[in-house]
């Protein structure tokens, strides 16, 4: 008996979807999912066994009331979505989403993914659960299985979208299950910014498996920035890939500030010639957390480049498994691949590991890393304080020097000002 699926009630669960006329092929992943939920094991993690995190709270689809404006969904949307093009998931579904004219006039999608299945199905069917299969591991079956709400983005060829598009994934309901899937896919020559940010206030146990996969096309360009707020209370296990064709870019900047137990997997298949990935990674790790952190890059094209950036800082009791993995296969030609991999502990008790990892069959090629695990440092500490500044603030000018060449590639000032504020309140400092 799978233990992890025993809270969900598979055909309860199935004909919630069917009710709101969700596609039979839909409904045909959710079944595979739950038959794979069955068979398969969890995500094996570098130093970490996630079989202690005792998985398997998911809650019931309990769906809001649509909304016509921002102010009518109140709560915590304000403070986070500051663009004429937005989406906002309360528990599990879409509570309100606005898309400008004249991006619509330009064939742009942006919509619940729940909706996009039923009427844009042409254009959803060949990559929902592609870049990241049901059948990888038990995580990736249930989410399969049980996704609802989510985001879809379409941007045409050669259009390009100037504005970022934003997405709230709130959580606020104790007994809701919470599973949004985000699908992007930018077509030849186009480019698109998607800024996405998820948040709870709940006080009961709750597990999220999330999944965001992107498709770049030939000379596309998608940036994609997500910050993670979930309380204490829940567990967060993120997938996020991208594919990318020849020329094509992706850019990804990560703030991990979730309160609980945490896995996120950032990966770059670069499929095309000159393809490009760069990834930048921030955590703030605190209490008894666990954190483990990898970001992939997968060159398979030639003259394909990536640079991955993490940082972590852990405090208290917290610990981190920061992975960076490189991986150049044959035939992948005069490509560039570089990552660093930096973690900063502010406590005696708090923990880093960082485990950068080349994987390397080709021989023309460049690649390098490097990684550090320490302490402040004292020179730092002795040099602000000698110019007048005191002891703890000469240490948070330290952590923020730290952290800000992340907090800066935020394209939003809005969501920037969030991740800077959850910041400051997991290093004790607001």
């Amino acid at each position: 008996m799978n233990t992890i699926m025993m809270s969900v009630d598979r055909n309860q669960v199935l004909e919630s979807f069917r009710a709101d006329q969700e596609p039979e092929w839909v409904t045909v992943l959710r079944e595979q999912g739950f038959r794979l939920a069955e068979e398969l094991p969890l995500p094996k993690l570098e130093k970490t066994n996630i079989e202690r995190w005792n998985l398997g709270t998911f809650g019931e689809i309990r769906r809001p009331a649509q909304r016509d404006s921002l102010k009518d969904a109140g709560g915590a949307t304000s403070e986070w979505i500051d663009s004429d093009n937005a989406l906002v998931q309360r528990n599990s579904g879409i509570e309100f989403h606005r898309l400008t004219e004249e991006l619509r006039g330009q064939g742009v999608i942006f919509t619940g993914l729940e909706q996009a299945v039923r009427e844009n199905p042409e254009l959803v069917k060949p990559y929902l659960m592609q870049a990241v299969r049901a059948d990888e591991n038990r995580m990736t079956a249930i989410h399969a299985a049980l996704w609802s709400g989510g985001a879809f983005l379409y941007v045409p060829k050669n259009v390009q979208v100037a504005q970022p598009l934003q997405a709230l994934f709130l959580l606020d309901d104790e007994e809701a299950c919470f599973m949004p899937h985000v699908l992007i896919v930018a077509e030849e020559n186009s480019s698109v910014t998607f800024v996405e940010s998820a948040v709870s206030a709940v006080s009961r146990k709750h597990d999220q498996f999330g999944i965001t996969e992107v498709f770049v096309k030939r000379g596309a360009e998608v940036h994609v920035a997500s910050v993670r707020g979930l309380g204490k209370q829940v567990t967060d296990m993120t997938y996020r890939r991208a594919h990318v064709e020849a020329a094509g870019r992706i850019r990804w900047v990560v703030g991990e500030m979730n309160a609980g137990n945490a896995m996120a997997d950032t990966a770059s298949i670069l499929q095309g010639d000159g393809a490009e990935s760069d990834a930048k990674v921030i955590c703030v790790g605190a209490g008894e957390q666990h954190m483990n952190l990898t970001t992939r890059a997968v060159h398979i094209g030639q003259f394909s480049t990536s640079d991955m950036v993490t940082r972590a800082v852990m405090r208290e009791d917290a610990t981190a498994i920061i992975n960076g993995i490189t991986k150049i296969e044959k035939g992948a030609s005069g490509t560039n691949g570089q990552q660093t991999e930096k973690v900063l502990m502010l406590s005696p008790k708090a923990r880093g590991d960082a485990n950068p990892i080349l994987l390397i069959d080709e021989d023309d090629v460049q690649a390098g890393h490097a990684a550090s695990v320490g302490q402040v440092n004292p020179e730092q500490i002795f040099y602000l304080m000698s110019r007048g500044i005191a002891q703890a603030e000469a240490e948070r000018l330290i952590v923020y020097g730290f952290l800000a060449p992340v907090i800066s590639e935020i394209p939003n000032d809005r969501l920037r000002d969030r991740l800077q504020s959850l910041a400051e309140r997991k290093l004790g400092q607001a």
